[in-house]
């Protein structure tokens, strides 16, 4: 396949969907005014939940930091405009379970003050090392807005060993209904050619490839002024066709390079690193106006709204206010839909805030989506595997994971099913193939946690065995060595006894001479060598 030029490869599978973009692109790019109230869940990207930073009570200004990143793979979350933290606790967010999650709650002012919040402005980035701008994107809480959610200044840290030599930006919306990219690319396209070149200066001046559909002409067209051609300064231009799911990360990237991702695998494995381009605008933002992520383009279509558009909405606007500045819900309207009918999730409430990875609100009337119909046996067609971008078997996946053979399931490479829906598309029996994938990833991630978790209390009990053990032996060594030392006292001569002894004898020899005294003849010896007897002595005193 060539195009522009430049040769294009095919990947595996896929589909041709009716687009149905040009319900949300009629009208000109708006704003969604900040709402009374904002809800910040602290855990919008892949990774751990940011640490809360703030209490109730707090004011805070708009771009203020929230809470911090909790680790290598976790995202800043920033007040999205100014106002007072009312509460922070467990409030829904949006998750097809209706789970709740730890929020920040916000009451704005209205006044949408930055304060000093606002980082500085960095107009020559090229004096920067990457580093220091991989910084700033950490700074600012950015994470991939195609829906991924991963955080963008880890993707931006290849391994030391892994040499990257293209940077991708891609552009492809391949889900029917969702336009935001295209309205993007299309009002700000002088500015996302800029974040290319930030982008590229971040990751090593690597070959940058910008990557529409074909079904994008007007994005096209903006981009080749802004860039003054197809390709320059390192930067190229590339349409692809539009085939469902063309703009998944590692499809995209078979089709612009021709290189496969290995199974378990990431894109720098093969000397790659892909972004969206509201990721690569958020990076823009961030370098050239110091601004954290505060707010994104959100598609707000489908048949149950009044007025589709594409609207700029602050992140934790209740998906309610949303909808209602797109003219409200219609009649016809019967399924709220966080992101496309492909890949989205059914949202059970409109309370829920938008948060970063929202990219479309798909408001579905009864004959935009299937309704529900019996599920019939598995017949073995191969249809499934015949659309699977990853190359996988389908009913094979769905024949272990029906029966719970997870080990089985993981054989046919489960991981690497990156759940476009393609296969349940076009199931002829009607089966819910995607939703056994996601059960079994689900027990095999519960089961791997587990595993951990036991493995950690072993290695616990092993080591406080190995402890107790080593004092017992320890305690029985003091205990050895205080007897030892007892018995060595023992043996020893008796001081005490050695003294009365010695005492004894001092006795018995002055005794011994006093005897000797006694017994000796009444005489002493003069000096004069001559002896007298007492007699003399006496008589002579006299």
């Amino acid at each position: 396949m060539e195009e522009n030029n430049h040769k294009l490869w095919h990947f595996h599978g896929g589909l041709k969907l009716n687009p149905h973009k040009k319900i949300s692109t009629g009208t000109p790019l708006r704003r969604v005014p900040p709402p009374d109230t904002l809800t910040l869940p602290t855990h919008q990207h892949i990774g751990d939940p940011a640490e809360v930073l703030v209490k109730v009570g707090d004011r805070v200004n708009k771009g203020q930091l929230l809470a911090r990143a909790n680790g290598y793979i976790s995202a800043r979350v920033h007040a999205s405009s100014s106002g007072t933290v009312v509460e922070v606790g467990q409030r829904p967010v949006p998750h097809p379970s209706g789970m709740n999650a730890e929020c920040i709650v916000i009451d704005t002012d209205g006044r949408d003050d930055w304060g000093d919040s606002r980082l500085p402005a960095i107009d020559d980035y090229t004096a920067l090392s990457p580093a220091s701008l991989r910084s700033r994107v950490r700074e600012c809480g950015i994470v991939g807005l195609g829906g991924a959610a991963f955080p963008t200044s880890v993707k931006l840290n290849p391994l030391p060993h892994h040499t990257i030599d293209t940077l991708i930006i891609n552009g492809v919306e391949c889900e029917p209904y969702i336009t935001c990219d295209d309205t993007l690319i299309r009002e700000r396209a002088g500015d996302l050619i800029e974040s290319a070149r930030i982008l590229r200066h971040a990751m090593g001046n690597p070959e940058c490839i910008l990557a529409i559909e074909s079904d994008m002409p007007a994005a096209r067209d903006a981009l080749w002024e802004a860039l003054g051609g197809e390709q320059a300064d390192g930067i190229r231009v590339a349409v692809v066709p539009t085939i469902y799911p063309s703009g998944s990360e590692k499809q995209l990237i078979r089709v612009l390079t021709g290189r496969e991702v290995p199974a378990h695998g990431l894109p720098h494995d093969v000397g790659l690193v892909c972004q969206n381009v509201g990721t690569a605008y958020a990076v823009y933002r961030a370098v050239r106006h110091g601004e954290p992520l505060l707010e994104r383009i959100v598609t707000v279509t489908g048949r149950g709204v009044e007025a589709p558009c594409n609207l700029e909405v602050l992140l934790g606007t209740p998906v309610a206010e949303v909808i209602a500045t797109a003219g409200g819900y219609t009649p016809s309207a019967q399924r709220l839909i966080m992101g496309g009918p492909m890949m989205g999730i059914a949202l059970q409430d409109d309370i829920v805030p938008v948060v970063k990875a929202t990219n479309c609100l798909l408001v579905a009337s009864a004959s935009e989506i299937d309704q529900p119909q019996p599920m019939m046996p598995c017949i073995r067609c191969g249809e499934c595997a015949r659309v699977c971008p990853a190359a996988l078997l389908p009913q094979e996946l769905y024949r272990h994971a029906k029966n719970r053979e997870f080990d089985r399931v993981q054989e046919f490479n489960l991981f690497d099913c990156i759940e476009c829906g393609c296969c349940a598309y076009v199931c002829p029996s009607r089966l819910p193939l995607v939703h056994y994938y996601r059960f079994a990833k689900s027990e095999i991630g519960e089961r791997e946690r587990e595993r951990k978790a036991s493995d950690l209390a072993r290695r616990r009990f092993e080591f406080r065995q190995e402890r107790l053990e080593r004092e017992k032996l320890e305690r029985a060594e003091r205990q050895a060595r205080k007897r030892a030392k007892v018995a060595s006292k023992a043996s020893a001569p008796d001081k005490k006894a050695a003294i009365d002894a010695a005492v004894e004898r001092s006795r018995a020899r002055r005794e011994q001479r006093s005897a000797d005294e006694s017994a000796r003849p009444d005489v002493v010896e003069q000096q004069s060598g001559e002896v007298e007897n007492t007699d003399q002595i006496h008589a002579r005193e006299q």
